[in-house]
C-alpha cells in the first residue's frame, strides 16, 4: 500500500511504487511530456522499472522524492509532482529542494500542475520546515513558466545552461516568508 502524503480536492499525492509502472511509462514515453526534460523519452518498459526504483531509493535516503499524482475521479495516475533534494549541482546549488512536476498531455491546462504543485510547497514549507524551495524550466516552456511565476509565486533568479542538453534554463526560488497559500 502506498503511503499517502497530501489530498487536495481533485488529487492524491501519494508514494510512486510498482504497481504504476504502466503509468510511468505512459508519462516518460510520451515526446510531448519529455520535450523539455533535457532527456529523450524512454523506448523500453524497462527503463521505467529504473525510474521507479531510483525514486524509491531517494524516498529511502532522502525521506522525499516525487509523488504520484493520482485523479481522484478517475483513480488514475496523471502524472506526478513533488520535492527532489538535489545531491548533484545544478546551476551551482546542492543539497537543496527543488520542486518538479510532469503531466499527461490529456492533463494539461486543467490546473493539475498549480493544485498538485501549491500541495508540495504547503508539505515542504509547514512538515519539513524548508526555507527555501528552488524550481527550474527550459526557458521555451512557458506553460510552465507561468505556472511557476503567476500561480505559485516563485521569483526567477535568472538563467543557467543545464548541462544535460545544453538547454536555457530559468532558475527559480521561494521563500517560506513569501509563500501564500491560494
Amino acid at each position: 500500500m502506498a503511503k499517502i502524503f497530501v489530498e487536495t480536492p481533485r488529487l492524491i499525492l501519494r508514494e510512486i511504487i510498482s504497481e504504476d509502472l504502466d503509468r510511468i511509462f505512459l508519462l516518460d514515453s510520451n515526446p510531448d511530456v519529455m520535450r523539455y526534460i533535457g532527456v529523450e523519452p524512454v523506448k523500453t518498459i524497462e527503463e521505467s522499472v529504473e525510474t521507479i526504483k531510483k525514486i524509491r531509493k531517494q524516498y529511502r535516503e532522502n525521506g522525499i522524492a516525487r509523488w504520484a499524482v493520482v485523479e481522484k475521479a478517475s483513480n488514475l495516475l496523471i502524472g506526478w509532482c513533488g520535492l527532489k533534494y538535489l545531491t548533484e549541482p545544478i546551476n551551482g546549488f546542492k543539497n537543496v529542494y527543488e520542486l518538479g512536476y510532469r503531466f499527461l498531455p490529456e492533463f494539461w491546462g486543467k490546473g493539475f500542475a498549480t493544485e498538485s504543485g501549491q500541495a508540495v510547497l504547503e508539505y515542504g514549507f509547514n512538515q519539513m520546515n524548508l526555507d527555501t524551495i528552488y524550481a527550474c524550466v527550459d526557458v521555451e516552456n512557458s506553460s510552465s513558466d507561468k505556472i511557476l511565476k503567476d500561480k505559485l509565486g516563485f521569483e526567477s533568479k535568472g538563467t543557467f545552461v543545464d548541462p544535460l542538453d545544453n538547454a536555457t534554463c530559468f532558475w527559480y526560488e521561494l521563500e517560506k516568508e513569501k509563500f501564500k497559500k491560494n
